[in-house]
């Protein structure tokens, strides 16, 4: 199908009957992109290891759009096979995945833990991988979809005290990539958002140390730290069919850190 420019809406970044799952969308960053889809027109499908949910439920309810929570460990390979199928057991697609869910486990290199190093890929990695492997399933018989990953800036970064943290966000990077290249002709696009600092309860032991908090911001050219809403933008026009043409990229939402 063609288009003309004079065919181009603001409707194209309307998400109305839409339907995605959000990973880890319960608080923080997740929050924010779960409330920005639905702020958008979309359902949610919110899939979180604990069952505090009760504000996320009530700020996309207040947009007048439905949410379903799902709780499941995603370091377990069943729980992701059973996302998928509650989700389509619930709305019957699935338009939107992202996927969110992330930890970190610090520590300096010479005294990290191999559990340490293996729980933070099997979350922050694998499920990425299998989660959308099994999305993509969904995807390429309805013949459209986004999948929208959530790297970071220790994605071209090397950090210090996280290596686990750093190896899956690089990963996961490349899984956008790689997808994005089988994907493409199947009508999926798949991107990635790599949030700078953001204030969230995460990071406030870091904000609260005065030291570091002004190493921070003296890094960032925006001049201060980002907030949930910062990324909402970006995750809807990724979701939307606004980004119909933007495949395997990697959009850093960080105030200006990477250039500076």
């Amino acid at each position: 199908m063609s288009f003309s420019i004079s065919d181009f809406s603001m409707d194209f970044f309307r998400l109305d009957g839409k339907v995605a799952i959000v990973t880890g969308g319960n608080t923080g960053l997740g929050q924010g992109y779960a409330l920005g889809l639905a702020k958008a027109g979309a359902d949610l499908f919110i899939v979180t290891y604990d069952t505090n949910w009760d504000e996320t439920r009530e700020l996309i309810e207040a947009e007048g759009r439905r949410v379903e929570f799902f709780q499941a460990d995603l370091s377990v390979r069943e729980s992701i096979t059973k996302v998928v199928e509650k989700c389509m057991e619930v709305y019957g697609k699935i338009d939107i995945l992202v996927n969110n869910a992330g930890t970190i486990r610090r520590a300096p290199l010479l005294e990290y833990k191999d559990e340490d190093w293996k729980a933070v890929l099997d979350i922050n990695l694998n499920a990425v991988y299998y989660l959308s492997h099994e999305v993509a399933k969904v995807m390429a018989k309805q013949g459209s979809g986004k999948i929208i990953n959530i790297a970071s800036m220790l994605a071209f970064q090397g950090g210090k005290f996280v290596p686990s943290y750093t190896a899956s966000k690089h990963g996961v990077a490349g899984i956008t990539k790689a997808f994005a290249n089988e994907l493409a002709d199947k009508n999926i696009q798949i991107n990635a958002i790599a949030p700078g600092y953001i204030a969230t309860a995460n990071t406030a032991p870091i904000r609260a140390d005065e030291n570091r908090n002004a190493e921070i911001l003296s890094r960032i050219p925006a001049g201060r730290w980002g907030h949930p809403y910062d990324v909402m933008g970006a995750v809807v026009f990724l979701a939307s069919k606004a980004s119909d043409y933007l495949n395997g990229h990697i959009l850093a939402v960080d105030g200006g850190w990477l250039v500076r």
